[in-house]
């Protein structure tokens, strides 16, 4: 894919999630395992974070709130084979 594909899939990703209470996403972890994740970013879903940092948006990765462990995960945008509502 490049890079501007990939810009949108991560964009559309990120609105599935923060419209949605779940989203199944399928992927492939840096060890190469395959992960299957429940996540979401709708309020009132995910827990209120204060942001103390100043980081930099990293454009290749997607944050969202694993529903199942109960924490925020990340995962790579280009290792991303599956989503489902």
């Amino acid at each position: 894919m490049t890079p501007k594909q990939l810009s949108k899939k991560r964009e559309e990703l990120i609105t599935r999630l923060r419209t949605n209470p779940t989203t199944t996403v399928t992927f492939t972890k840096v060890d190469g395992t395959k992960r299957v994740m429940n996540c979401t970013l709708m309020e009132g879903y995910v827990p209120v974070m204060e942001s103390t940092s100043e980081r930099k948006e990293n454009k290749d990765i997607v944050v969202a709130y694993d529903l199942d462990k109960g924490a925020w995960r990340s995962f790579r945008v280009d290792s991303i084979q599956s989503t489902t509502k």
